[in-house]
């Protein structure tokens, strides 16, 4: 049954993000609108709010409540990014260089920052 919680708790976005307010990083899962978690540490927040997300589930089932349905947002894969003018210079003579596409050098610039940051 612990496994089957877990499955079904993993199916609800997570966020984890900085609060320069509350000097710490703020845990939720909005579709399970359960307050949330803080701490210093990201990936403990992060643990935490998993851990409370598994909580939630247990507990909803247990009381026979039906649970919310996990966002299924579809992404397009678009989106419009205003950025500045030098960087936009950068990256377009990357792309040049490289003989690829702006879009492509933008997407791996994007994407290795994204593994920085996550």
């Amino acid at each position: 049954m612990k496994k089957n919680i877990k499955q079904i708790a993993d199916r609800y976005a997570k966020i984890v993000e900085w609060s320069n307010e509350d000097g710490c990083y703020i845990g939720r899962v909005p579709a399970l609108s359960y307050g949330g978690v803080h701490g210093s540490d990201r990936a403990a927040v992060f643990s935490e709010i998993c851990q409370v997300a598994e909580e939630v589930v247990e507990l909803m089932l247990a009381d026979g409540r039906k649970l919310p349905n996990p966002e299924q947002k579809k992404y397009s894969g678009k989106f419009v990014l205003r950025i500045d003018p030098g960087l936009h210079e950068a990256l377009a003579l990357k792309a040049e260089e490289r003989g690829s596409s702006l879009n492509a050098v933008a997407s791996a610039a994007l994407r290795s920052g994204l593994a920085v940051v996550t």
